[in-house]
């Protein structure tokens, strides 16, 4: 399992606008081949940059969905609320640590 991280910086003045589209156009990522879920969330110190973290299955499903009609019109629908490129990476899934686990060895999946 990995995570897809996209840090979209939406203009201020269209954040509510954004958060409306992409409710509209989630169906798309969410018929996605591999997609397990996601969350859409404002920045704490920057509430213009919203926070996409979507959970796949593999990285070649993620990437399938990037070279998809779906993915062409998913972003069709929100790259005029962007003040800027979004930035996407990706990390393993692992669990989180807990104040009760002293071994932290599994942390980078070991």
């Amino acid at each position: 399992m990995i995570y897809e991280i996209a840090l979209l910086p939406v203009h201020k003045q269209h954040i509510e606008q954004f958060k409306r589209v992409f409710a509209e156009v989630a169906p798309l990522l969410q018929r996605a081949t591999g997609y397990d879920g996601h969350m859409l969330a404002k920045g704490i110190e920057t509430p213009e940059h919203l926070n996409l973290i979507v959970r796949w299955r593999s990285l070649n499903d993620h990437l399938s969905f990037e070279a998809s009609e779906d993915h062409r019109v998913f972003m069709l629908g929100l790259e005029e609320y962007f003040s800027a490129e979004p930035t996407v990476y990706h990390i393993e899934g692992a669990a989180f640590i807990t104040g009760e686990q002293a071994d932290q060895s599994n942390a980078f999946g070991s």
